[in-house]
């Protein structure tokens, strides 16, 4: 390839680049309703604070089913498979203290978080009403948030128990959540590192974002991002 082929060829890749840019923010463009997931959505996976937690859970239901850790970490996957949370998995199968468990297995160290101020300002950018809505406590995600600087930019935080105690993705969580804020869901878009969570805010009419090391291909996706802060500078500007 000689120099002018080379010159060509660069221009029209940061042409494709700047196009796929503005393509982006025009698709969100009348997006004034912003749903963040938490976990591993607004923080990277590679924290691995969910660990901590995975380690409380799988006690749970050690104590809850009278199984060995072996079985009881078998158990808490098939649990979060199967209903959508651990916890949604116990309730439907033993009888125990729901708050009690989210009390529990939140009590963690939220010492390998750090501030974001970059993700703070795309997210302060963006027009409209923005929440977290977590299948965790909302005490949990309030500690995430202040561990990540992004304490005082969202209008509000909500966790499973705002659900009456229904995970994600069920309808009936979504319906509680969006009832409760009085979304606007048609005018609305969810950032979510689950791809399952990501199907009844796309049957509502929301734009979906799947924040996720890998993408995966499902109808219900419009967008993937491995990097959320990248991915909210093309709306943002």
């Amino acid at each position: 390839m000689n120099w002018v082929q080379e010159t060509c060829f660069r221009l029209y890749a940061a042409l494709r680049k700047s196009y796929a840019k503005r393509m982006i923010k025009n698709q969100f463009s009348h997006v004034r309703y912003w749903v963040f997931d938490l976990d591993h959505t607004l923080y990277a996976p590679e924290v691995r604070l969910f660990d901590q937690i995975e380690v409380h859970m799988t006690r749970w239901v050690m104590q809850t089913a009278g199984v060995d850790a072996q079985q009881a970490n078998a158990l808490r996957k098939s649990y979060w498979q199967d209903y959508g949370t651990t916890l949604a998995g116990l309730m439907a199968h033993h009888d125990i203290d729901a708050h009690a468990y989210l009390e529990e297995v939140h009590d963690i160290s939220f010492a390998d978080l750090q501030p974001d101020p970059v993700l703070r300002a795309q997210i302060s950018a963006l027009p409209g009403r923005k929440i977290v809505y977590t299948n965790g406590s909302r005490p949990y995600a309030e500690n995430v948030l202040s561990a990540r600087g992004l304490s005082d930019i969202f209008d509000a935080i909500y966790g499973v128990e705002h659900a009456n105690l229904r995970p994600k993705p069920e309808r009936a969580a979504f319906d509680a959540i969006f009832a409760l804020d009085g979304a606007e869901p048609e005018r609305g878009a969810m950032f979510e590192d689950d791809a399952r969570n990501l199907a009844v805010p796309h049957d509502l009419g929301m734009k979906t974002v799947h924040v996720a090391p890998k993408p995966e291909p499902a109808t219900h996706i419009h967008h993937h991002t491995a990097d959320i802060s990248d991915f909210l500078k093309q709306i943002v500007g």
